[in-house]
């Protein structure tokens, strides 16, 4: 069975700016990562507490509503095909250190599924 480590919300926004200066400035998260195109907030020392701000799902994909971060990627896309789930992007080994796809969950809701490297 997958373990899941981790539940990202994503918010889709071509204001990052206005994301740090709620989320970091004024709430106190701290900047865990900041690509440009995704900004996340939340917490280094437990990682339970993000949030990511997204122009763009990177890679050209869209936002997706939720990111899950999973032990291991491939017996992921593994279930989700066995269980007849579309996968709409991916498997793909992204630039910034992940292994991904993309899924939609039984509510329409874009899942973006990764392992880090």
């Amino acid at each position: 069975m997958v373990k899941v480590k981790r539940i990202v919300a994503n918010i889709a926004t071509q204001d990052t700016a206005a994301a740090r200066h709620f989320y970091q400035d004024v709430l106190g998260l701290e900047v865990l990562m900041d690509q440009g195109w995704i900004l996340t907030c939340g917490s280094a020392e437990t990682m339970t507490v993000q949030m990511s701000f997204m122009a763009e799902g990177g890679s050209g994909t869209p936002v997706p509503d939720l990111s899950i971060e999973v032990d291991d990627v491939d017996m992921a896309l593994a279930a989700m095909r066995k269980a007849g789930f579309a996968i709409e992007y991916g498997p793909a080994e992204e630039p910034w250190g992940v292994r991904r796809f993309y899924v939609r969950d039984p509510f329409g809701r874009l899942v973006n599924i990764l392992s880090h490297r």
